[in-house]
């Protein structure tokens, strides 16, 4: 009897995990970390990289669909110019270090947002990057750099706008869906699960638009402190919880 009821259980988490395609995660508590001890706010970033790393190979693990990580928000512009400018070189130095371990893991890379504002340099790595592995089949990985929720929104309008003139689309077609194809990763699955780390409460303009109905999940451990037993509990959460989508409990 207890063979058969470690049976099911196993069937059953099997069948759950199904149920997680998309996980984002907001990376906060790099700068704090560092602070407490003692230490300066980029080497906070730079061991971000590692918990980065491992949340990455988790998702693999895990055979999550795609994971998007907020790295630089459009409201970051505001932090003092020599950190902006240190996140900028960590950024362009693990692209360097870093694409060849993405390709051989069969990782898709896609860098969503305005990079309009980085460097030349920074801008052509990207999107060499994005092309070395653009054939790839494994997981899909979004990394949120100079991106914002209102921004996407805003370009989706602008896109929406120019199809209506071009009449590919007329005004009575606009709705949910069509307008969903003009944002970033409308070609992906759903974000089940939004993860911020960090201890703060709010989502600071991430993704608005598609984590409308995602669930939630808030953890006091700073980012370069979280790893796979974190990212576990929180997709443990996930699994545990009712999705309703609008509907009622009992439906």
């Amino acid at each position: 009897m207890s063979v058969m009821n470690n049976y099911e259980s196993d069937k059953n988490k099997k069948e759950n995990n199904k149920l997680v395609r998309h996980v984002a995660i907001i990376m906060d508590g790099n700068g704090r970390w560092a602070v407490n001890k003692g230490k300066l706010r980029i080497e906070g970033h730079r061991e971000g990289i590692k918990a980065v790393i491992k949340v990455i190979d988790f998702a693999i693990v895990s055979k999550l669909e795609a994971l998007t990580l907020y790295v630089f928000s459009s409201e970051n512009w505001i932090r003092p110019t020599s950190e902006i400018s240190s996140l900028m070189k960590l950024f362009l130095h693990v692209l360097n270090t870093q694409l060849d371990n993405l390709h051989k893991k069969n990782i898709k890379l896609k860098v969503i947002g305005d990079i309009s504002l980085f460097s030349r340099e920074l801008q052509e790595k990207i999107k060499n990057s994005e092309l070395v592995t653009s054939n790839n089949n494994g997981l899909q990985l979004n990394i949120a750099a100079n991106y914002g929720g209102r921004w996407d929104i805003i370009q989706a309008v602008k896109k929406t706008v120019i199809k209506i003139k071009q009449k590919k689309l007329s005004f009575i077609e606009i709705n949910d869906i069509t307008f969903s194809k003009e944002l970033c990763m409308s070609d992906l699955a759903p974000v089940d699960l939004v993860i911020r780390t960090g201890g703060e409460y709010r989502i600071s303009n991430f993704l608005i638009w598609q984590i409308s109905y995602s669930e939630l999940y808030f953890t006091d451990v700073l980012w370069p402190d979280f790893d796979k037993y974190h990212f576990k509990l929180a997709i443990h959460c996930f699994l545990n919880r009712k999705r309703n989508f609008g509907g009622s409990r009992t439906q």
